[in-house]
């Protein structure tokens, strides 16, 4: 397992968890948004560059670890985890035709308790 350690989070931290504006019909952050919020918490430590890269940095090792060792724990924050899926039948929506789908792998995310306290 990949531990990695992080500040404990506060309820002014998780602000990228809410909707940013709240007038738009828009519920979710993207990336850019992510660097700017990041940018401004860290207010004149960090530039926006400066920031894009600590969140690349971030999403890579996450990446690495979850490669490596198959589960990446954040403290505070959530546990990302490989979840095998098995073959199953499908079907094509354009056609109607059964189809078999083949077994495959992808990553579960899991929230820590204060990531769902802040939501």
């Amino acid at each position: 397992m990949h531990l990695i350690p992080i500040h404990p989070i506060s309820r002014e931290h998780i602000s990228f968890l809410q909707n940013i504006n709240p007038n738009s019909k828009r519920k979710k952050m993207n990336k850019a948004e992510l660097i700017l919020e990041v940018q401004k918490l860290l207010e004149k430590e960090c530039s926006k560059a400066e920031a894009e890269r600590a969140i690349n940095a971030v999403l890579s090792a996450i990446k690495s670890g979850v490669k490596k060792d198959k589960v990446v724990q954040l403290i505070g924050f959530g546990t990302f985890k490989v979840a095998n899926r098995a073959a199953r039948q499908g079907v094509n929506p354009r056609t109607g035709e059964k189809i078999k789908i083949p077994k495959s792998k992808t990553v579960k995310f899991k929230a820590g308790a204060a990531l769902k306290a802040a939501a």
